[in-house]
């Protein structure tokens, strides 16, 4: 089975006017691809955390009206879902294909993940990838590479994942569009897989 790769096309999608037309190039051109996908990366994460990972494609099902402006595919341990769980993502958006470690706000670990992280917030920022980027809203495209972080950065984002029920905390790796759409899919599998397991010390964190 081979590793798909991304086109412009596939990147095209957030182009699309109108919630029903994006959304069936979406099932087309792109959720395919993530069925895949989430075949070698749930094997793979499996392997690793000695424990069965389920792969589940974001199917916007609550939107109505507004188009999503992002999709992805994300990989967790619970078989019914992934949002109320500590999860990787893998998606795209129209600028850059994102692999995230993951905490949303339905997430009943964000509170134990950022006091375990407050404990020793030098050892684990230390931990996490200079080149990464974070995201605390996954609604919204903006992000924060990791190097310019300070540790008052971190505490402050750690407590504010501890105390606000919409705080979210996402980080990983982003590929821009142009680099994105040159990768094959031997390279892209193992850019993935690397940046996950270099997140697995948040992920094990979370469960401390």
């Amino acid at each position: 089975m081979v590793f798909p790769t991304f086109t412009e096309q596939d990147f095209h999608v957030f182009a699309i006017d109108g919630l029903e037309t994006r959304m069936e190039a979406l099932q087309r051109e792109i959720q395919p691809k993530f069925s895949t996908i989430g075949e070698h990366v749930s094997a793979h994460l499996t392997n690793k955390l000695g424990d069965t990972v389920y792969t589940h494609i974001a199917r916007h099902a609550r939107r109505t009206v507004n188009p999503p402006e992002e999709t992805w595919v994300a990989w967790a341990t619970n078989k019914r879902g992934y949002k109320a769980h500590p999860h990787f993502q893998l998606g795209l958006r129209d600028t850059f294909v994102f692999a995230w470690f993951a905490l949303i706000y339905e997430c009943e670990q964000k509170q134990q993940f950022a006091n375990n992280f407050l404990k020793n917030v030098q050892k684990y920022s230390n931990q996490i990838p200079k080149d990464f980027y974070i995201s605390l809203d996954h609604t919204i495209p903006d992000v924060t590479l990791v190097k310019t972080l300070d540790k008052e950065n971190w505490e402050s984002i750690m407590k504010r994942l501890a105390t606000v029920k919409k705080a979210e905390f996402l980080c990983g790796m982003l590929i821009p569009r142009k680099e994105a759409v040159s990768l094959n899919g031997n390279v892209l599998q193992k850019k993935i897989e690397k940046t996950f397991d270099q997140l697995l010390p948040l992920y094990h964190l979370s469960f401390e």
